[in-house]
């Protein structure tokens, strides 16, 4: 991978972001994604931010070789802490992280938001927490993908500012509401293959004592298998 050629879960980001967007990559790390928004058009200027050091000179040096240093910026701090009101930006684009840890960096700098127009944001697990995020912050999801890259299944979300209340159901918040009406083949094998872990650990927790810790992550669990398979089945509509 390099920045002319992405991986296909960062093409896919890339195929988000508006045309002539101004756009903040966080957690960067080679600014791969940055520099080939700019390469090709769609995003007149970047920002790439890093947390760590390490990549954070890796993206300063990959900037430089595309010969971008004048519509790319590459900054070292946390999070959203990286854009400025003066810089503009409409869209952010944040990939590869747990999505607690991409909620936790958008709770973090809410002011840093105003003015932005679209979030892009690919989880790589645990999407649930971005969609909690969203109702509370009246981010509706205007696009949600599924993709299968070496095995590994990806979800990529797409959030714009509503002026309206954002509501989800249970399942919706689990599965995704724009997945759950496109019920593809990688969706279905996602949750087919979440119930069928679930329900392991649910066989291992019968043989063991019940405490109430058990007792609650037990049903917790059954909970999950339940709604799962009532959308797997079509019974969830």
């Amino acid at each position: 991978m390099n920045a002319q050629q992405l991986s296909t879960r960062l093409m896919r980001v890339a195929a988000h972001v508006p045309v002539n967007s101004v756009v903040a990559d966080i957690g960067s790390d080679h600014a791969y994604l940055p520099c080939y928004l700019v390469l090709n058009g769609k995003a007149r200027r970047a920002i790439a931010g890093e947390v760590v050091k390490g990549p954070y000179e890796s993206a300063r040096s990959q900037v430089k070789q595309e010969q971008l240093e004048d519509r790319i910026e590459v900054r070292l701090a946390s999070g959203l802490d990286v854009v400025y009101a003066e810089d503009g930006v409409t869209a952010v684009t944040i990939a590869g992280m747990g999505g607690p840890l991409i909620r936790s960096i958008l709770d973090a700098g809410p002011e840093r938001l105003i003015g932005v127009e679209r979030l892009i944001l690919q989880p790589n697990v645990h999407a649930k927490a971005i969609r909690e995020w969203a109702e509370t912050n009246s981010w509706a999801i205007s696009e949600e993908e599924i993709l299968k890259e070496n095995d590994k299944i990806y979800e990529i979300l797409v959030l714009e500012p509503s002026k309206k209340p954002v509501r989800f159901s249970p399942a919706e918040f689990l599965m995704g509401p724009e997945l759950m009406k496109q019920f593809s083949e990688v969706f279905q094998e996602k949750w087919q293959r979440e119930c069928s872990q679930w329900k392991k650990i649910v066989h291992a927790m019968e043989t063991t004592v019940e405490t109430p810790e058990i007792i609650e992550k037990k049903q917790e669990l059954l909970e999950k298998i339940k709604l799962v398979e009532e959308v797997l089945h079509g019974e969830n509509t």
